[in-house]
């Protein structure tokens, strides 16, 4: 017995940024990467493959958390350089028909009025298939960008709470009729139907209304990374698709339920959000063949320590590079960046930081690893154990292979047990997302 069907993200882990530049397969990756080219290859590959949308991710920083220095970030581009997604997403979506196009923008450091005009018009020309991924914001590098302190982890969610509040008043500032076009009278929206706000809040304040007309959705499909309690209550209130990252099948199942008893509390239907589990699947030819490519994957961390640190440093705001290899964490050491993610990693303490750094993987939930008929009956065994509601692949690295090796082998591979969409019920990425 299979498991109901579940939907299929991708998380393209660096943005719109420089993408396995230095690797087998990257092409011309190294010089071409801030072209939209390989992204409209991606999202037409992912669309053709069932996914119900792409999500990219963002930062506004050049990290300078290990060794306080940019030197290793952009020696090797992590997480340096990048553009804006939201432009690309506008790209993408005159080059795709369903999948969804999720851009991040942050709360500490947009003003309201600003992303919800954004997200609006992007809504718009996408034919209502863009989402926003809430992101708070976790490097004080980049408050520094802006001109003030990063706020404490709680602080930011209290005004992340606000911000989507006064967006959502925003985009619903023109009432769904007031937009009339009546060409032989010669009006084109009736005024009374459009509506300033005068919102005066804690953090923000805007007149309103907003100057573009509602968008096919009225609103973006909401996503959110919620680990803290903070960022799980504020993602059951309001979100719709939620990434999620605990390890192992049993903190999977025990994060839904979670998220699910939350959004009751907040007066929702908890069929209403998705949880989307981070994997990288590792595909073969045979079982063997991907075994081996896993185990040369795990042993090649063991070479890059350096690097393992640096990404690890830049999430959690600290510079790891201080603390001994071989001896645990402090136990009072508590991020200010992604505080959850962060508070797992450190694990118990009965780890040292070599162990843990090796350990750790900031992109999986669980590994599947196999081939494409392997890991679709690893995908199916999970989900009947957990629930639903999906998955959001990661590709590690981002190259045209990887791709292929999702959508044209695990894809049919998964609609061969019936668990993922053959073709789009709809127009509208809302609608699609809360299909099945």
């Amino acid at each position: 017995m299979s498991a109901r069907m579940f939907h299929l993200g991708w998380f393209l882990g660096n943005g719109f940024g420089v993408q396995a530049w230095n690797q087998e397969w990257a092409g011309t990756g190294a010089t071409d990467w801030m072209m939209p080219d390989q992204y409209i290859d991606l999202a037409r590959s992912i669309e053709r493959g069932g996914f119900d949308f792409l999500m990219m991710e963002d930062s506004v920083q050049i990290p300078n958390a290990y060794q306080n220095s940019s030197e290793y970030y952009l020696r090797t581009a992590s997480a340096a350089p990048k553009q804006d997604p939201a432009v690309l997403a506008g790209i993408l979506s005159q080059f795709t028909d369903k999948v969804g196009i999720v851009a991040t923008l942050t709360t500490t450091f947009y003003h309201p009025f600003t992303v919800a005009r954004m997200i609006s018009t992007l809504d718009h020309v996408s034919k209502g298939r863009i989402g926003w991924n809430i992101v708070t914001g976790s490097s004080t590098y980049a408050a520094k960008n802006f001109g003030f302190d990063m706020p404490e982890h709680d602080l930011r969610y209290e005004m992340a709470d606000e911000f989507v509040e006064l967006a959502c008043k925003l985009w619903d500032s023109w009432e769904p009729d007031a937009v009339l076009a009546d060409v032989e009278n010669g009006i084109y929206a009736d005024h009374t139907k459009v509506h300033t706000l005068d919102f005066e809040g804690k953090f923000y304040s805007s007149r309103g209304p907003l100057n573009t007309t509602p968008s096919p959705q009225g609103r973006p499909v909401f996503l959110q990374a919620g680990g803290s309690d903070k960022g799980k209550d504020l993602a059951a209130k309001y979100v719709e698709a939620i990434i999620a990252n605990p390890p192992g099948v049993e903190k999977m199942k025990a994060y839904r339920e979670d998220i699910r008893r939350r959004a009751v509390e907040h007066g929702r239907d908890p069929d209403s959000i998705k949880v989307m589990y981070l994997v990288s699947p590792v595909l073969g030819e045979t079982d063997a063949e991907a075994e081996e490519k896993l185990a040369r994957r795990e042993r090649a961390k063991e070479s890059n320590i350096e690097g393992l640190l640096a990404g690890r440093s830049h999430l959690a705001s600290i510079d790891l590079s201080q603390f001994p290899l071989d001896e645990p964490l402090p136990d009072d050491l508590i991020s200010n960046g992604h505080r959850s993610s962060f508070a797992n990693f450190k694990g118990d303490g009965t780890q040292t930081l070599r162990e843990r750094i090796l350990a750790h993987s900031a992109t999986d939930a669980v590994h599947l690893c196999g081939t494409p008929a392997t890991v679709a009956a690893q995908m199916d065994e999970i989900m009947q154990e957990v629930g639903g509601d999906g998955f959001l692949i990661v590709g590690t690295p981002m190259h045209r292979r990887y791709v292929a090796e999702i959508t044209d082998g695990l894809s049919p591979a998964l609609r061969r047990r019936g668990l993922i969409r053959d073709g789009f019920e709809h127009q509208l990425l809302r609608d699609n997302l809360l299909a099945f």
